[in-house]
């Protein structure tokens, strides 16, 4: 049995339609996690001590929209196969996320040069070139297409005070809705007016800007990740 990373393989393929195209020089980026906050127990024990962080990495890549389901369904392997400090990582602790702004490949691999060339200097020997490029695209975003609040609650209370301050601003916008919350995405590029939007939005997520999302379609925990209308 294989691990399952797309749980809806209709969700996933709209998404990836919905993506901006890229130039030459862009990527998407991806990480799969394992998240501990997904193996608590009724009493809020976590059932994978070792897993120190909320999300430890398994495996990140870069990809165009053309190579992106090919590259998301080769996570798929077999279940048993994903460690971390050689424990077993399981199914139900999986979250698929992505930048859903274009990464600058060009300036990254510059970033990338000066990386390498200080880690060469003071002789760093436990450097690894190929995560260190990795990180360094992760940083480096080409353009904003969009910006991203997290509201991490589904309080209904908050939610529609969130959509009075959207529908107020912008005339459209995306909703995820994720295991504990949503992802509101909007284009700064088509606000109805000037005004303090930014800082209204911010109000009522936990992070915003340039952050990465669960992939809709595929596995976060338990849950699949998918647009809604509101």
């Amino acid at each position: 049995m294989n691990y399952k990373i797309i749980k809806d393989e209709k969700i996933l393929k709209d998404f990836i339609a919905w993506l901006p195209d890229l130039t030459e020089k862009e990527k998407f980026y991806c990480c799969l996690f394992a998240r501990s906050k997904y193996l608590k127990d009724e009493n809020g024990v976590n059932r994978l001590p070792h897993i120190k962080t909320d999300k430890a990495q398994l495996k990140r890549f870069v990809s165009d929209k053309e190579r992106l389901f090919q590259k998301i369904k080769q996570l798929e392997i077999e279940q048993g196969w994903y460690f971390q400090k050689e424990h077993v990582i399981p199914q139900e602790c999986l979250a698929l996320y992505i930048t859903v702004n274009p990464r600058d490949m060009y300036k990254a691999s510059i970033n990338t040069l000066v990386k390498l060339a200080t880690s060469v200097r003071d002789q760093n020997v436990l450097m690894n070139p190929h995560q260190e490029a990795l990180s360094e695209i992760q940083k480096t975003k080409s353009r904003t297409v969009y910006v991203d609040f997290d509201v991490d609650s589904k309080n209904e209370g908050m939610i529609s005070a969130v959509l009075k301050t959207l529908k107020e601003h912008f005339e459209e916008y995306k909703i995820l809705e994720t295991r504990g919350g949503y992802h509101i995405l909007v284009e700064p590029s088509k606000a109805k007016t000037n005004k303090n939007w930014h800082t209204e939005l911010s109000s009522f997520s936990d992070q915003a800007g340039d952050i990465m999302i669960p992939v809709p379609g595929c596995v976060q925990g338990e849950f699949v990740p998918h647009f809604i209308n509101l």
